[in-house]
């Protein structure tokens, strides 16, 4: 089936809208599409057909190639602002909704990625890093061309000013660097973007608390899984595509994902006091044969699962994960050959 866009659904070109001044409201009951799907997949990209040795560049054609399946697939391509308020009130969304980031101002953003996905009529969000853009080129777009796109419907987020990994930073850091950053988009588009990113996903409980008060509605990480009203607004999932995650067969493996929901997930802060950490959750009734249940964590392949009882699972996770980032993705086969997603990422700090 073609490419069918909600009516009503994509946003308007103004400055003040594109940037996502969307208004704080309630977050849906937990488990309020969760069972039935109802969910979102999203996105994140890095530089496109711009690989510097980072790992986070996709080739063009693998880009290419994912566009052509939104296209063509049976998928709903929704702007990310449209998908937050629908989480937030609680709004069944459409089987199989999409949206798309990108989290990166290089040249390629700009060059590539942009008339691309505006030539298939695909609406999608830039993450924003403002140091970048007052370095200027050659590593990082103009503020001219940013303006340009938000101008053109593109919804422009935010990250931190640096860019930097916020777990890393200090309190004040943080502070600072916000502060900073949100001075820097109020003078060159006129408002602050209301949709954050964790840089390299990367957060801790201490700058999720800074980043609500702060006044950002959501924000996104960069572990596996579908968003779903209920989950954690300041912890939304994305599936990352590069060169060695980027497939045509994983982007429709993902693309077809169904919200695996979880409540009281430990540990609660993905900075790791403890490592190997015991990743425990709880799924809710009804949400298929648990027994088939499977957990893989970064580097060790599959994990040992044990359930506490009928609905609580904790995954045993045999060696300690080096200093850096890790993942956890847990999957269950649902109908029709989709899985249901859930997926953690941790931080663990160096000596």
């Amino acid at each position: 089936m073609g490419f069918r866009p909600i009516q009503g659904l994509f946003i308007s070109l103004a400055v003040a809208v594109v940037v996502s001044m969307a208004a704080p409201g309630v977050a849906g009951a937990p488990g309020a599409t969760a069972v039935g799907g109802g969910g979102a997949v999203i996105f994140a990209y890095g530089r496109i057909g711009d690989d510097r040795g980072t790992g986070s560049s996709i080739s063009i054609d693998q880009f290419e190639d994912h566009l052509d399946e939104l296209k063509d697939g049976d998928y709903q391509i929704v702007p990310l602002p449209q998908v937050v308020e629908a989480l937030r009130s609680g709004t069944v969304l459409p089987d199989r909704t999409v949206a798309i980031t990108i989290d990166d101002v290089t040249p390629s953003a700009y060059r590539e990625a942009y008339p691309r996905l505006r030539a298939a009529g695909i609406q999608f969000t830039l993450f924003v890093s403002t140091d970048a853009l007052d370095r200027g080129p050659p590593n990082a777009m103009t503020w001219a061309q940013v303006r340009e796109m938000a101008n053109a419907g593109v919804t422009i987020g935010a990250v931190t000013a640096s860019g930097l990994p916020m777990a890393a930073l200090s309190p004040v850091e943080l502070r600072d660097d916000l502060a900073r950053m949100k001075e820097r988009f109020q003078a060159e588009l006129g408002a602050v973007p209301t949709l954050f990113a964790y840089p390299r996903g990367e957060y801790s409980l201490p700058v999720r608390q800074q980043i609500t008060q702060a006044g950002f509605v959501a924000a996104f990480g960069q572990q596996s899984g579908v968003a779903y009203a209920g989950a954690d607004p300041y912890a939304l999932p994305r599936f990352v595509m590069n060169d060695a995650f980027g497939s045509l067969d994983r982007f429709e493996l993902a693309a077809n994902a169904l919200p695996l929901p979880v409540t009281d997930v430990t540990p609660v802060d993905p900075v790791l006091t403890r490592n190997p950490p015991i990743l425990g959750f709880t799924v809710p009734e009804g949400i298929g044969h648990i027994d088939r249940l499977a957990c893989f964590a970064t580097g060790q392949g599959r994990a040992a699962i044990e359930r506490l009882d009928t609905n609580r699972i904790e995954v045993r996770i045999a060696d300690p994960f080096p200093a850096g980032r890790a993942r956890v993705n847990c999957t269950l086969p649902a109908d029709d050959d989709r899985w249901r997603w859930f997926g953690v990422q941790f931080f663990i700090p160096g000596e």
